[in-house]
């Protein structure tokens, strides 16, 4: 018999690709790609010293990010954060994923837009699949590894 799976574990699979290409893009532009552009308001190609730091913060945060979505779709997978909390951080991340929408929808950067708009779209249109279609027990993974 196949297997076949579940809509939140698909979901998580999608948003942790599409996060997966968010943290390389970070990454280079923690190390000096010439991106900027398309990145922080567009104000500059090449990041200046503060914000290839933060780049690199974000690099951290959205790796982790994908371990806690991958969880929440239901994949056997570490987390830095209790299971038990799992649902909550990922409405927290929802909204924040709605923030990013509106922020990527008035960035005086157009390539930024172009980019980012609809990545946020889409990651909010898989968090909020991956949020209201996983298992609402938050222990629903055998064999807790977080």
């Amino acid at each position: 018999m196949m297997q076949t799976r579940s809509l939140a574990s698909t979901a998580a699979l999608v948003a942790a690709v599409v996060l997966g290409g968010l943290v390389l893009f970070q990454l280079a532009l923690a190390i000096g790609v010439p991106w900027g552009d398309a990145s922080y308001g567009g104000a500059e190609a090449t990041l200046p010293t503060h914000l290839r730091a933060t780049s690199l913060g974000a690099v951290v945060f959205w790796s982790l990010v994908i371990l806690i979505v991958l969880r929440r779709g239901g994949y056997q997978v570490w987390t830095p954060l209790p299971v038990a909390w799992l649902p909550v951080v990922t409405w927290v991340l929802v909204g924040l994923m709605v923030v990013a929408c509106v922020v990527n929808a008035l960035t005086p950067s157009a390539i930024e837009r172009a980019i980012w708009l609809p990545v946020s779209v889409a990651l909010l249109a898989t968090l909020i699949t991956v949020q209201v279609t996983a298992d609402p027990s938050p222990a629903h993974v055998e064999g807790d590894v977080s």
